[in-house]
């Protein structure tokens, strides 16, 4: 039997923004990688000091990191201009504050 690519989607995508040498950073993939293992994601990174295409997460995270915003995965890429309007969840995270964000995401 051949699995259908419907069995490869996803339904939530987690973009996490981060920096380097950010302790809370890791933790918050640590917390992220245990939710993967479980409840697959497609997930995304963007690290606001390096990715000089993007300098407006930067300005709005430059303090918050690590931050993640949680969306269906067939909603548009990320737009800092409508960061305020994001599931998001910001500095110390749990793996059930993650699944709800995702439940959430579906739903919504």
């Amino acid at each position: 039997m051949r699995a259908t690519t419907r069995l490869f989607q996803h339904a939530t995508r987690i973009t996490l923004f981060t920096r380097e040498n950010c302790g809370l950073c890791v933790q918050a993939k640590s917390v992220l990688s245990s939710v993967k293992a479980s409840r697959p994601f497609d997930y995304e990174e963007v690290d606001i000091i390096k990715d000089e295409s993007i300098p407006r997460w930067r300005d709005l995270y430059e303090f918050d990191v690590p931050v993640i915003h949680v969306s269906k995965a067939t909603a548009p890429k990320e737009d800092p201009k409508s960061a305020s309007k994001a599931l998001k969840l910001m500095h110390r995270l749990t793996a059930e504050e993650v699944q709800a964000k995702m439940d959430a995401a579906e739903g919504a």
